[in-house]
């Protein structure tokens, strides 16, 4: 267990050892302070039944950044040790290959949450500055953050398959975003076809990240994308495992 946790604070520090990770820092705080000023904006200009967590989570300019940022925080992981030749001495250290994977994975996750943990304390200012609740619940709180995080550990998992196969970073990071919108716009294809079955909606629904986040930012909680979410993250894992094992033994 010791090694797992040395490599995964050696991955996680890289992070912020690398001007790329400030770089990502900065303009996420940009892009979700643009986009909370924006739903702020929006809400004000207009009566609207939703609330402004609602508002935060559900436009274009926090799904874009979001699907985007992703590619870029897991295109390194596997490719630069196979470009640089530090695999060799990774696949010779007395750490298992699960371990190797793992560490990885976390440490993207866990940057992950340290990009989106200051988005927290806008709705917190707004709550002291104006009296108004972000949302009606606190419950709306953990639903959304919730299903944030689970949306985002699972298209990290994507990424860090994308870095598995391929030595360049730039083709990780383009597998991983093109992966990750095949899923994504799978839940968008009843917008696309006239007059769905109530079959294919039910089937896309499924899929649906954006629907998702809906419901769980209104505090309603379904197990459903829960148990989705959870097992598609741990057949990807299971499948990068095999995958880097094959790649080892070439």
């Amino acid at each position: 267990m010791r090694k797992f946790f040395v490599q995964f604070k050696r991955e996680l520090a890289f992070y912020f050892r690398n001007p790329l990770g400030y770089i990502l820092l900065f303009c996420h705080l940009f892009v979700v302070g643009f986009n909370f000023h924006f739903s702020v904006s929006a809400l004000n200009m207009t009566t609207s039944r939703i609330n402004l967590l609602e508002a935060f989570f559900n436009t274009v300019l926090f799904w874009f950044p979001f699907i985007l940022i992703v590619p870029i925080i897991t295109m390194r992981l596997f490719s630069e040790e196979y470009k640089l030749g530090t695999i060799e001495l990774l696949l010779t250290s007395p750490i298992r290959d699960i371990e190797i994977i793992l560490s990885k994975y976390l440490a993207a996750c866990s940057f992950f949450v340290i990009l989106w943990m200051p988005s927290g304390f806008y709705f917190l200012l707004f709550w002291i500055y104006t009296g108004i609740k972000p949302a009606e619940a606190p419950g709306a709180f953990v639903g959304a953050y919730t299903m944030l995080m689970l949306q985002g550990f699972f298209y990290i998992s994507i990424g860090l398959l994308s870095s598995i196969i391929t030595r360049n970073q730039i083709v990780a990071a383009t597998l991983a975003f093109v992966f990750i919108c095949c899923v994504f716009f799978i839940g968008l294809i009843t917008y696309l076809i006239p007059n769905p079955s109530v079959e294919l909606r039910d089937l896309t629904s499924y899929f649906s990240a954006i629907e998702h986040m809906a419901d769980f930012s209104k505090g309603y909680f379904n197990t459903r994308p829960i148990l989705f979410y959870i097992s598609s993250i741990l057949f990807v894992l299971y499948f990068c495992f095999h995958l880097f094992q094959t790649r080892r033994l070439i």
